[in-house]
């Protein structure tokens, strides 16, 4: 392909590598180091003029640094006169930080820190966003150029139906209300029947008490959110579903964040399997937990920055694999 460039950030450089080998293109040049006072330095190693840059950067690791190099990346391209500079950022950072929360205070001064990436975003220069499943589809509406929210969804659905062999009596569950709609729709995707879990919190990051709302007697029950970071919601969901007669618990997750106590609560947790994809790297914590399996979606990054270049709809994504 002509005229495109593509970059890698330092937080995910084997995603990166998966993406351009599939595009059939190299990785442009960078230099990220940092000085001895920890300032980002990042140098553009060819021309970018004229080109259609995308920079691959993903909102995990040391997330400040990242989001740091990934804004200096867009702005270094964009006053090297590059035609349009595209982030590529699989998993957003500080998505959950996207609305004043009513739990925090009847006077909240929560901040809305997504809006604010948004705006640091623009300001340094990307002309277009590329990410993957967002936590909330209104993030998308914080910014003023476009975004394009790919979904993990027709990743998910070849993954159970090629790896559980009893897909067909299974219960698509949802750890919490908020993800009602993305287990609805994959459960009708599937023709099979969907549960959700209510949780009721005392504060953030502790569950209290979890009520189930269906039936998972005798069935296979699948987690499915859209990330995990310490792992307790899904790891009590699990032992609900145990308790409730599920026969075998898998869970589903686009973000395996796995920070703090998480690896331990896995191997503890009644789970099968539980499947991230590659948004965030995993192979660390996979040393560390023969639970997690890994679902590669560098393909559907790959089609969509081939389908923006070449000014193609993304749409056709939105419900299919790319082969």
């Amino acid at each position: 392909m002509p005229n495109i460039v593509l970059f890698s950030g330092s937080s995910h450089q084997d995603l990166s590598q998966r993406v351009a080998d599939r595009l059939g293109l190299d990785l442009g040049k960078v230099v990220t180091k940092k000085f001895s006072n920890q300032e980002t330095s990042v140098e553009i190693g060819e021309s970018v003029r004229g080109e259609d840059v995308y920079i691959i950067q993903s909102g995990c690791g040391e997330i400040n640094d990242n989001l740091m190099e990934l804004l200096i990346m867009i702005n270094a391209c964009k006053i090297a006169s590059s035609s349009r500079v595209t982030a590529v950022i699989p998993c957003f950072p500080y998505a959950r930080q996207d609305k004043k929360d009513k739990d925090q205070g009847r006077w909240s001064r929560a901040p809305i820190s997504a809006k604010l990436v948004a705006n640091m975003l623009s300001v340094a220069g990307a002309d277009h966003i590329i990410t993957m499943d967002l936590h909330a589809s209104q993030i998308q509406g914080f910014f003023d150029i476009p975004v394009d929210n790919l979904y993990a969804e027709p990743a998910v659905l070849q993954w159970i139906k090629e790896n559980i062999v009893d897909w067909r009596n299974c219960v698509i569950v949802s750890p919490d209300a908020g993800g009602a709609k993305r287990v609805t729709s994959i459960a009708d995707r599937l023709n099979v029947e969907f549960a959700l879990i209510h949780k009721e919190r005392k504060k953030a990051n502790e569950v209290d008490r979890m009520v189930l709302v269906g039936d998972v007697t005798d069935r296979v029950a699948i987690l499915v959110d859209d990330m995990a970071d310490t792992c307790g919601t899904i790891c009590h969901a699990a032992d609900k579903l145990v308790s409730a007669g599920a026969t075998k618990v898998y869970a589903i997750l686009t973000h395996g964040i796995f920070s703090g106590p998480a690896i331990s609560r896995i191997n503890n947790a009644a789970f099968e399997a539980v499947v991230v994809t590659n948004t965030i790297p995993q192979e660390e914590k996979m040393k560390h937990c023969p639970k997690i399996q890994v679902i590669d979606i560098s393909m559907i990054l790959a089609e969509a920055i081939r389908r923006t270049h070449n000014g193609e709809s993304v749409s056709y994504l939105f419900s299919h694999v790319p082969l």
